[in-house]
């Protein structure tokens, strides 16, 4: 079967059309929060009748029970000062850039006047990147392990060779071969080891049970045997890639990106850009509908402030 030629993303002109202001983005989020009509948030009520009392908000009132609620309550955008058009064309420069925008970017694209404002913004959807109703990857799936420098504030640390930690990061992919050939979904994750337990552990959060899994010689592996057909390839003095040719095309194209978008990626966040690279690559073929589906999953999740993206001193 041939693959599906990838479809473009949405144009500026089209996005233009599409939202000219604030009132056609709450129409939008509304359909999407209530698709078969308003639906009270409080459990006790439930109540489906309410008047819109701010239409420039999108704010309603319960019929039955005089509850308030907006379309940006309890979302990712819950709490936020920015328009939402605002925020629509965040999510679309997001998502029709193939290779992903810094936050120095969207700063001035959006012309906005904070670092830490667009910082928060794209933070936020980043986060909204990572549906948690996603199906695990199924079939044939490779998975193998890879490092990247961990660069500090200043400069790029210099790495250790082999499976040594020092002066970097550790990561687990996964990748689904379609019909034995091509590269499909992936996930990748920052682990703090190449024990049985992580590597285990990623298998039965990432794939499905009976799925058929192919990685290195590794022994941390032979614990998944049993939920798994595991079929183990000894690399010996070949290259990983060889053996394992699609989870490490998946390695050298994050790595790339990385290096590309944001000059190597720092430890506090990795996982955040690893979701997005995940983002992009599995969407690869559909851009079109990344701007749907990344406002569909950021009105599912819930609020985020600042706080719960910066790491605490210890």
């Amino acid at each position: 079967m041939a693959q599906r030629r990838p479809d473009r993303p949405m144009s500026r002109a089209e996005f233009e059309d599409l939202f000219p202001d604030e009132r056609a983005c709450v129409e939008y989020l509304a359909e999407k929060r209530w698709p078969q009509g308003f639906v009270c948030p409080d459990p006790k009520c439930q109540g489906r009748k309410a008047w819109e009392i701010r239409e420039e908000n999108g704010l309603w009132e319960c019929a039955r029970c005089g509850r308030q609620t907006s379309v940006k309550a309890g979302t990712v955008l819950h709490r936020s000062k920015l328009p939402l058009r605002t925020w629509f064309l965040a999510v679309h420069i997001v998502t029709s850039h193939s290779n992903g925008i810094s936050a120095l970017q969207l700063q001035a694209q959006l012309g906005l006047g904070s670092y830490k404002t667009a910082w928060l913004m794209l933070r936020k959807l980043r986060r909204a990147m990572v549906d948690p109703d996603r199906e695990p990857l199924a079939g044939v799936v490779e998975v193998d392990e890879t490092t990247i420098p961990l660069r500090t504030q200043d400069d790029p640390v210099a790495g250790g060779q082999g499976r040594s930690h020092v002066g970097k990061v550790a990561i687990v992919g996964a990748v689904e071969i379609e019909d034995r050939r091509y590269p499909g979904r992936i996930r990748l994750q920052r682990i703090p080891a190449y024990d049985a337990d992580t590597l285990g552990g990623f298998v039965e959060e990432q794939i499905k049970p009976k799925s058929v899994v192919v990685t290195d010689g590794l022994p941390a592996y032979r614990a998944i045997a049993g939920e798994y057909e595991h079929v183990p390839k000894v690399v010996g003095k070949m290259a990983a890639h060889v053996v394992l040719p699609w989870v490490h095309r998946v390695f050298s194209n994050m790595k790339r990106w990385a290096m590309g978008v944001f000059h190597g990626l720092r430890g506090p966040h990795l996982q955040a850009h690893l979701d997005e690279f995940v983002f992009r690559w599995n969407r690869r073929r559909w851009r079109r509908a990344s701007f749907d589906t990344l406002l569909g999953i950021a009105m599912r999740l819930p609020h985020a402030g600042f706080r719960d993206f910066v790491p605490r001193a210890t």
